[in-house]
């Protein structure tokens, strides 16, 4: 299973621009499945969550509770 960690302001474009191809990082993924979405409503917040998430902690934690 790939797994893809990253932000967007509306989660089903995000989802429908990586399955139709949008991106050409995930499009040799597809399709892309959301498993989790968590919403904050501080922008920096979530930028520092994510980059957490992408850490090797982040990853082990995500896979703890997400996965």
């Amino acid at each position: 299973m790939q797994t893809y960690i990253g932000i967007a302001a509306v989660v089903s474009d995000r989802l429908q621009k990586h399955n139709e191809g949008g991106s050409p990082h995930t499009s040799k993924f597809r399709p892309w499945q959301l498993v989790c979405s968590i919403s904050f409503e501080d922008d920096q917040r979530a930028l520092e969550f994510e980059k957490y998430l992408k850490t090797g902690s982040g990853r082990a934690f995500a896979k703890r509770h997400f996965w």
